[in-house]
């Protein structure tokens, strides 16, 4: 199995490249882990709802082009399901035995993600109704998949 995370927008912080750097050796283990970065669209301030819709549209442009036709596809959307890490871990296990051979999780820019994208999504998935910004979400995304494998594992990481 391959999990795929696609984000929009670059990491710059060191900090968090650090983390992320950290969690995904250890996903080494259990799964391939490919993190792809996507450039985000510079949004104006006081930008129109027009304006808005085109830069969505864009973004969905190149997140769409990243997805497999036969992949799982898990959107980060603040109205998506909210599980425990029990429940998320049993979710990702079923969907390996359910015939996909990759899974593929998707963290949108500033302005979140386009309705194209979120209509492709097998499932929209929500960490609460925090605004965080997506640089620190796809740290706390990797974690959480890799507290997923340590709990299948029945390992006391997850206490």
């Amino acid at each position: 199995m391959k999990i795929k995370l696609i984000t929009v927008g670059k990491l710059k912080e060191k900090y968090l490249k650090d983390g992320i750097a950290e969690y995904s050796k250890r996903l080494g283990r259990f799964t391939k882990l490919e993190l792809i970065e996507l450039a985000d669209e510079k949004t104006p301030d006081k930008a129109s709802q027009a304006e808005n819709e085109q830069i969505l549209k864009k973004e969905a442009e190149r997140i769409m082009a990243k997805i497999g036709e036969r992949d799982y596809v898990i959107a980060l959307a603040i109205e998506g399901k909210q599980f425990p890490s029990e429940e998320f871990s049993k979710k990702l296990a079923d969907i390996t035995v359910s015939g996909y051979s990759d899974i593929t999780f998707i963290i949108g820019g500033s302005l979140g993600l386009d309705p194209q994208v979120k209509k492709r999504a097998n499932l929209l998935m929500s960490f609460g109704q925090l605004t965080l910004p997506h640089q620190l979400m796809k740290l706390v995304l990797i974690e959480q998949i890799y507290r997923a494998f340590m709990i299948q594992q029945g390992s006391p990481y997850h206490k």
